[in-house]
């Protein structure tokens, strides 16, 4: 991982700690990490911090700070942050829905500005996150952004940011997805006669052993899906439902344009 400079985290909770961490195993040294969360949660050793941005030690000038708080709450934390506006800083944002435009009017004008839209895997290591940046961003910074998050898993950008809805309805809400596919799975393993705790267990096996499959194949989902699918046998029978019409791919391309919809929505 590239050495960022100096690292300002705003915000410590799930998806920050995640950061973090991923910063940090991939050789971040920690004393250039300085968390502004009331909280006081627990730190790494050699990360320092504070309740509020009062704490922030003269003389720290931070390369990238990262606003890593609930969307609803944002307007009020990132506000005082306009007193770090900088050619040499850049803002990262995860918070959820909330745009470039949004980020400019608390900032000001000149602030260089990344969205991002991550999701939850990156706990594990194993997120993908999206990226997008105003015109300020420079290419060391948006370099930056991306070794920062790349921490957590794969990365990648757009250019055009009214992507960022349909990015929230596949990957950003997309884990709540696999999970219901679990618990469908296991429900219906049931319903076939099997003891509820064993067919939840064969469900959250098999997609996490598939998950993983996939990761580490060269080969495309369709391939690796007619790999295991005989010819007159029980795979193809059940893809019969799942693939035919009002089937799985219609369902998920109508749940999957709702949440982008609603996306959109709460932008405003």
């Amino acid at each position: 991982m590239m050495n960022p400079g100096a690292i300002l985290l705003v915000g410590c909770g799930k998806m920050g700690s995640a950061l973090m961490a991923g910063w940090i195993e991939r050789g971040t040294p920690a004393d250039i990490i300085f968390v502004v969360d009331p909280a006081g949660p627990d730190l790494p050793e050699g990360v320092n911090g504070g309740a509020d941005i009062s704490d922030i030690p003269d003389g720290f000038s931070p390369a990238v700070v990262v606003l890593a708080v609930k969307p609803q709450v944002m307007d009020a934390v990132a506000a005082p942050y306009r007193a770090m506006v900088a050619p040499g800083t850049v803002f990262l944002s995860i918070a959820a829905g909330r745009n470039i435009a949004s980020f400019e009017a608390l900032l000001g004008g000149d602030a260089a500005i990344v969205r991002a839209m991550p999701n939850t895997p990156a706990a594990v290591g194993r997120g993908v996150t999206v990226l997008c940046a105003n015109a300020h961003v420079d290419p060391p910074q948006r370099d930056m952004c991306e070794s920062l998050l790349s921490a957590v898993g794969a990365v990648a950008w757009i250019e055009d940011e009214g992507q960022m809805d349909a990015v929230t309805g596949v990957s950003g809400s997309g884990p709540a997805y696999v999970f219901h596919l679990v618990e469908a799975m296991a429900a219906a393993g049931v319903a076939a006669g099997l003891p509820e705790d064993l067919a939840m267990t064969l469900a959250r096996e098999t997609v996490a052993g598939s998950g993983e499959l996939l990761a580490r194949s060269p080969e495309d989902a369709a391939t690796l899906r007619r790999n295991v699918t005989s010819p007159g046998g029980t795979t193809e029978a059940a893809l019969g439902i799942l693939m035919g019409e009002s089937g799985l791919t219609d369902l998920m391309t109508r749940a999957i344009l709702r949440a982008t919809e609603r996306s959109k929505e709460l932008a405003g």
